[in-house]
């Protein structure tokens, strides 16, 4: 038997999730939540029943009955509103999410636009959840941040049930799916551990426990691209986030295993268009 693995670790620690509480208590009436790149929701229905709206051309249901405490979670930005009662008004816990790199961060691009699953069916939530609504319910000191911190629990709690339920919760071909595949995910956590090591096919299939023909075809079928062309695109990523942290290409090649900055950036400009500085300086002058 192979022992278990941290399927989640090495994502989260290169590309983190913050979370800020801002409400908790009853939301009455209507309440109008505005995207804003690189930024989602999670909210928390303790009690209460409501209705959730979306505009059209969102991919969402224009209109959601919720009816339980559930968990509504928006990784991307997504316009929403939460219709609720104008006498007792839906009992709620809220934070924003922001996702280093914005609409680049591996679990935006993995995730459907929205999950919202009853309380009750994600394992493991309870603990985390009673302590965030003790910390919202009295002002103590550390407040704030404690709270921050216990909803980064919960989103991660939730991260772990998606990955055990991915087909149950809609997630659709990609990172999240192979990590949900216990052979595919071994390789795939190589991977985003050390994006630096001259990955062969070979080695990958071995990590797996498949033979190469075998795990070639299962990780194009799950995940949606070759494994070579999964690792580029996850250098590449991580070479952006790098850049923006002010690091030299020079040093980002040697990070990620490419022979010299030349290499480096002759593979940044095929796949963005742009050479690593110009890339830099576009997003410098849309900060």
């Amino acid at each position: 038997m192979t022992s278990p693995i941290d399927r989640l670790s090495a994502l989260l620690e290169r590309f983190r999730v913050r979370a800020q509480l801002f409400h908790a208590g009853p939301l009455c009436g209507l309440n109008r939540f505005s995207p804003e790149p690189g930024r989602g929701f999670l909210h928390v229905l303790r009690r209460g029943e409501m209705e959730v709206a979306h505009r059209p051309g969102s991919g969402l249901p224009r209109r959601l009955r919720i009816a339980e405490p559930t968990l509504l979670f928006y990784p991307r930005a997504v316009h929403h509103e939460f219709h609720n009662p104008p006498q007792d008004g839906s009992d709620f816990t809220c934070a924003t999410l922001h996702f280093d790199g914005g609409n680049r961060h591996p679990l935006v691009r993995a995730l459907p636009p929205l999950i919202a699953l009853p309380l009750a069916r994600v394992d493991g939530l309870e603990q985390a959840l009673a302590l965030l609504f003790a910390e919202t319910e009295q002002v103590r000191c550390g407040q704030r941040l404690l709270a921050d911190r216990l909803f980064e629990v919960v989103l991660i709690q939730l991260l772990r049930w998606l990955i055990d339920h991915a087909d149950e919760a809609g997630v659709q071909v990609g990172v999240m799916t192979g990590l949900s595949e216990p052979r595919l995910a071994r390789a795939l956590t190589a991977m985003h551990e050390a994006p630096g090591e001259p990955w062969t096919l070979a080695a990958l299939a071995a990590r797996a426990g498949m033979s190469r023909s075998a795990f070639a075809a299962a990780f194009k079928d799950v995940v949606g691209q070759p494994p070579a062309d999964y690792l580029a695109d996850w250098r590449l990523t991580l070479a952006q986030a790098r850049l923006q942290e002010g690091l030299a290409v020079k040093t980002i090649a040697a990070e990620l295993g490419y022979a010299n900055a030349s290499a480096l950036s002759r593979v940044f400009s095929q796949k963005m268009g742009a050479s690593p500085r110009q890339w830099l300086d576009r997003q410098d002058a849309t900060s």
